[in-house]
C-alpha cells in the first residue's frame, strides 16, 4: 500500500513544480502595429492601415450601403486608429479632440527599444478639480477566431486555409494570435491569447513622464467579462515595467479546485486586450497627459493540455465558425455603421477656412 501512495505523492509534487512555471505570451506589441499600407488620400505618402491586422466588416454588412460606404468598413489595429474615450463629465469638444493616439519612434541611440515604434497616448483631462478617467481601446473588438489570411497592398483580405506560408508551430494559430517563436517559446499575438486558464502576472512596458495618474490594463475573457487590473502610477521618468501579480494565484495544485472542462464546441478559454485605463485624481493637475506603451505580456497557466485530435471537430460541425460569423455581423452593425456615419459627416464637412474674396469698393 505504501508504494502507490508514494507514487501519488511524487506525482503531486511534480504537478506542483510544473504549475509554478506558467507559460508566457506577448498579448500585443505595438512595434508591429505601424501603418504600412493604404495611402491617405488627403496626405499622399502617409500610410493609414496595418497589413497584419486588417479587418473588412463590409463582407457582412447589409445591401443598403453603397460600395463607397462599404470601403469605410475596412480598418486595422494601426496605432493611429485606437480610440481615447473620456469620462462623460470630461467629454467636452476640446478635451475629446485633443485626446488621441499616435505612432512614436524611439531614438536610435536609446538604451531600450532603439529605433522601434511605440504607441503614444495624449489625453486632455479637465483643469477643474474632480476625478476623471480615460480609456484607450482598439477600434474594434479583437476577433478570437479570425482565420489566417493574406492582405494585399490595397487592404483586400484573402483567406489562406492552407496556411502555406506558416511554420508547423503556427498552423494552429488564428490570425490575431500572431506567431510562435520556437527559440523563445513565446507567442507574440495581436491582442488575443488562447488556452488561458489562470493569469498569473501581467506586465506592461510604459514610458512615464512624471504624471501622478494611475494606469490599468483591461482584459476580456471568452465569456465577454471584462477584468481591470491596476498596474501602478506613472510618476516616474523613462521606461518601466508595470506589473500586476494575481493575489489569488495558488501555486500548490493540492489547494486548487480541480475541474474538467468540456472541449468542443466550447471555445478554448482565451483573453483578449480590451484596452487601457488612465485615472486622474481630483487632487492632481489636469490638462494634457502624455505616455508611451511598448507592449503587454502575461504569464498564465494553460487551461487544457494540447490534445491529439483524431477528428477535426470544427470541420465536421462548424459550430464555432457559426458563432464567430454572428459575432462578426454584430460587430459590423456597431463598428461598420459608425465608420459610415463618420465618412458621411466628413463628406458634409466644409473644407474652406476663409470666405470667398470680393472686390473692394471705393
Amino acid at each position: 500500500m505504501r508504494r502507490p501512495i508514494f507514487v501519488i505523492a511524487v506525482a503531486l509534487m511534480i504537478l506542483g513544480a510544473v504549475s509554478a512555471f506558467a507559460d508566457e505570451a506577448v498579448v500585443i506589441d505595438f512595434s508591429l502595429l505601424t501603418a504600412d499600407i493604404i495611402d491617405d488620400p488627403m496626405n499622399p505618402g502617409t500610410m493609414t492601415q496595418n497589413r497584419a491586422t486588417m479587418m473588412d466588416f463590409s463582407t457582412v454588412a447589409g445591401a443598403s450601403y453603397t460600395p463607397e460606404q462599404k470601403k469605410q468598413m475596412a480598418i486595422s489595429l494601426a496605432i493611429v486608429n485606437w480610440d481615447v474615450v473620456l469620462a462623460s463629465s470630461s467629454r467636452t469638444n476640446d478635451n475629446q479632440s485633443l485626446s488621441y493616439t499616435k505612432e512614436a519612434t524611439v531614438d536610435a541611440e536609446a538604451k531600450k527599444y532603439a529605433g522601434q515604434t511605440v504607441m503614444g497616448i495624449r489625453v486632455r483631462f479637465p483643469l477643474e478639480p474632480f476625478n476623471s478617467w480615460a480609456r484607450i481601446e482598439p477600434p474594434f473588438e479583437v476577433p478570437a477566431f479570425e482565420p489566417a489570411a493574406t492582405v494585399g497592398d490595397d487592404g483586400v483580405i484573402t483567406e489562406d486555409p492552407t496556411k502555406a506560408s506558416l511554420s508547423a508551430n503556427n498552423t494552429r494559430l488564428s490570425r490575431f494570435e500572431g506567431s510562435y517563436n520556437a527559440e523563445s517559446k513565446v507567442t507574440t499575438a495581436f491582442g488575443v491569447v488562447k488556452n488561458v486558464g489562470v493569469v498569473k502576472s501581467v506586465a506592461v512596458n510604459v514610458k512615464g513622464l512624471n504624471f501622478p495618474h494611475g494606469m490599468s490594463v483591461i482584459f476580456k475573457d471568452n465569456d465577454g467579462n471584462e477584468k481591470v487590473m491596476f498596474l501602478g502610477y506613472l510618476n516616474f521618468d523613462g521606461w518601466r515595467e508595470l506589473r500586476w501579480d494575481n493575489p489569488q494565484y495558488i501555486t500548490d495544485v493540492r489547494n486548487r479546485e480541480l475541474r474538467i472542462f468540456p472541449l468542443y464546441p466550447k471555445s478554448t478559454p482565451y483573453v483578449k486586450l480590451a484596452g487601457f485605463l488612465v485615472t486622474r485624481d481630483a487632487a492632481h493637475e489636469g490638462g494634457d497627459f502624455i505616455a508611451y506603451i511598448k507592449d503587454v505580456k502575461i504569464l498564465y497557466d494553460k487551461a487544457v493540455l494540447e490534445p491529439v485530435k483524431d477528428i477535426d471537430d470544427e470541420a465536421v460541425w462548424g459550430i464555432v465558425g457559426q458563432k464567430e460569423e454572428e459575432r462578426k455581423r454584430l460587430e459590423s452593425l456597431r463598428f461598420g455603421a459608425n465608420q459610415v456615419l463618420r465618412y458621411i459627416e466628413r463628406m458634409k464637412q466644409e473644407q474652406k477656412t476663409e470666405f470667398t474674396g470680393t472686390e473692394a469698393t471705393e
